[in-house]
């Protein structure tokens, strides 16, 4: 069992932060972000987050297990087949990865490689099923395998997408098909997030609430516009015009979601886009 699934069996409350791997070969200055992080729960690796090319985040988790922490490996289906997304699920288990994140992903015209041909074989509950059978020892073309990996897996929701209705039909298919913990999209509204949990936590899977550090007006413009499932509210776009210092009120933002995950999930998922030094500020109080 990983220490973050540990953790979250206890019932311990867990935080989580995530990096990205290196636009280039140098993992110098993401161990040393990792370093920051070092009291974190577990350190989320992106998977060419945004639909942007860097490094394999495989590499970047094989290292930072090397390290000492504990990496939560995200693999999204856009940029693999069914093979290849099988084999870097056994090579991520024989580096000593245990903490999995499976997504469908961004679709590459969002991203820096427009030019880039899909591949989504697979979309990410099929993904759960496929982690199901690796560690179960049949691959998906049944074939045995000759050690199973066991990981410990988890999936993405959006508490605050509508219909809440469809994003709760998604949430327990995933359930269904293997996820055994959630961490969200940024929330930003205590009702949908109340709303959600109130039938999440029927399921009894552990829910990681996205916490994403607001660095000024314009950032939540982006988001409002740009990311399904993401919504900033009007009252925090007034604050953040309104704030002499735009930056320390999306803290001040970022810390009242974390109480609202106190009171309502299992963990808090930050995302603070380099100001990883914030992080304290944020988990104060």
């Amino acid at each position: 069992m990983s220490r973050l699934a540990e953790k979250l069996s206890q019932q311990q409350f867990v935080v989580t932060a995530e990096i990205a791997p290196p636009k280039g070969v140098d993992v110098g200055p993401a161990l040393a972000k990792a370093e920051l992080l070092r009291d974190m729960d577990a350190i989320n690796i992106t998977d060419n987050q945004g639909a942007c090319m860097r490094m394999s985040p495989l590499a970047l988790a094989g290292q930072l297990v090397q390290h000492g922490y504990q990496p939560i490996l995200q693999i999204t289906c856009r940029d693999r087949n069914r093979m290849a997304l099988q084999s870097d699920l056994l090579g991520a288990s024989a580096l000593g990865i245990e903490n999995l994140l499976l997504l469908t992903g961004d679709h590459p015209k969002f991203g820096d490689h427009k030019a880039s041909c899909p591949v989504f074989d697979l979309d990410s509950v099929q993904l759960l099923q496929a982690v199901s059978g690796l560690e179960h020892g049949v691959d998906m073309a049944g074939k045995k395998l000759s050690q199973p990996p066991q990981f410990f897996s988890g999936a993405a929701v959006a508490p605050a997408a509508e219909p809440q209705l469809l994003t709760l039909k998604k949430f327990k298919k995933k359930v269904a098909c293997g996820a055994r913990f959630f961490q969200t999209q940024a929330v930003f509204e205590r009702t949908k997030l109340e709303s959600f949990m109130a039938e999440a936590r029927l399921y009894q899977v552990p829910v990681i609430l996205g916490v994403l550090l607001l660095k000024n007006v314009r950032m939540a413009d982006f988001l409002n516009r740009n990311i399904p499932g993401v919504q900033v509210p009007q009252d925090l776009l007034q604050r953040l015009e309104d704030a002499p210092d735009s930056l320390q009120e999306g803290v001040a933002i970022a810390r009242e979601m974390v109480a609202l995950a106190r009171e309502f999930c299992q963990g808090v998922h930050l995302m603070t886009f380099g100001h990883e030094d914030l992080i304290p500020q944020i988990l104060a109080g």
